[in-house]
């Protein structure tokens, strides 16, 4: 595969700092090079995708090339966020990875349905984050054509 990588900017939406920690370690781990940014909810997801309130500054707060979704978050959960997402043309295109605990068909039906890209649940242990976070790296990176986020 004679494909060039680039690194691509990660935006994780998990209200746990624990599991948000433990991501961008796995992710330095795994030796990918991508940029990992982090928001608490729902609703900064959607601040940080339109470039609203503290997101303004598109430089430090880059139009992502892949969202990794929490489904159970306060103020507005992941099911809630990503309708918005798919239902906005502006932001329909960036892929979503659910990264949940939820092991729920229904979850996973219902995350579909909204437009998910993929369904994963979340390994139980670091290593498992780790081996995770580079067949994500690996497969968004090196196998899929992602389009061109350079927006202004």
């Amino acid at each position: 595969m004679n494909k060039v990588s680039r690194p691509i900017t990660i935006l994780m939406a998990d209200d746990d700092e624990d599991d948000r920690l433990l991501a961008r370690d796995a992710l330095l781990e795994s030796r990918v090079l991508n940029t990992l940014h982090c928001v608490e909810d729902g609703q900064a997801l959607l601040q940080y995708l339109r470039g609203q309130g503290k997101y303004s500054d598109k430089s430090a707060y880059p139009t992502p090339s892949l969202i990794l979704l929490d489904l159970n978050m306060p103020i507005m959960d992941g099911r809630e966020a990503l309708r918005e997402i798919k239902a906005d043309p502006s932001l329909r295109s960036i892929p979503v990875v659910i990264l949940t605990t939820s092991k729920e068909e229904e979850d996973m039906l219902r995350g579909y349905d909204l437009g998910a890209a993929s369904y994963i649940t979340k390994p139980v242990n670091f290593e498992g984050l780790v081996e995770l976070m580079k067949a994500l790296g690996r497969y968004w990176v090196e196998f899929v054509e992602l389009p061109s986020r350079d927006r202004t």
